[in-house]
């Protein structure tokens, strides 16, 4: 009788765990790429023979996930994508934008949207604020575009707790801009510092850095 006890309880305690762990989704850019973990066709960065991470254990947030015990939702990063609807060269990147991708989360507790360095490196307009009626023009500028995306995770996912990143040593229309918007619409933003980088990218120290910053400041629910 107490064995049958016992199983039923390691049972019960083994649901209850299970049940309790969240899943973790990521939307970004290169910076959040590894091969093997995002959709085949898109573009990544990670592995990169300039750069030491070598391992998908190295990207922060595999090493977020560990350090809480959580589990990868979906990794829906592509390399090279902005936030608003203009990227490199002035090109038309509707196609390949974070709002073209926002249905593409799975059934997430916790979203990090780590966007935005395109947008600064690409030089794209960042325009008006704009919370309302906001068109597919409007979209080319990363205000309007912005806000259209946490808008739109918050309708579509409800119950996840949404948290943007903001890369370190970008132009300060984009920095201010992500305080602003996320602002609005109550999401908490980290802006990361110090974050260590070989070719233009996060290196095992700064994927550490990235993690460390988001456990001290990130507190879910």
């Amino acid at each position: 009788m107490k064995k049958l006890l016992f199983v039923i309880l390691l049972v019960a305690a083994t649901v209850a765990a299970s049940a309790q762990t969240k899943k973790v989704s990521v939307l970004g850019d290169s910076y959040s790429t590894y091969k093997g973990y995002i959709p085949d066709n898109y573009a990544t960065f990670y592995p990169d023979n300039n750069n030491d991470v070598k391992n998908v254990e190295e990207t922060w947030w595999s090493l977020y996930i560990q350090a809480k015990g959580y589990q990868l939702e979906k990794n829906d990063s592509w390399g090279g994508t902005t936030i608003c609807n203009t990227g490199y060269f002035g090109r038309n990147s509707a196609a390949t934008s974070f709002n073209s991708r926002v249905d593409l989360l799975g059934d997430p507790d916790i979203i990090f949207v780590f966007g935005g360095t395109n947008d600064a490196w690409a030089n794209s307009p960042v325009g008006e604020y704009k919370y309302e009626n906001i068109t597919e023009e409007d979209c080319k500028f990363f205000r309007p575009a912005l806000a259209l995306l946490l808008e739109t995770l918050q309708k579509r996912y409800p119950k996840a707790q949404l948290c943007s990143l903001l890369n370190s040593e970008l132009r300060e229309e984009i920095n201010e801009s992500m305080r602003t918007v996320c602002q609005h619409y109550n999401v908490q933003l980290i802006e990361l510092h110090d974050v260590e980088k070989q070719n233009g990218h996060p290196s095992i120290s700064g994927m550490k850095s990235i993690c460390e910053q988001i456990l001290e400041q990130f507190k879910t629910d």
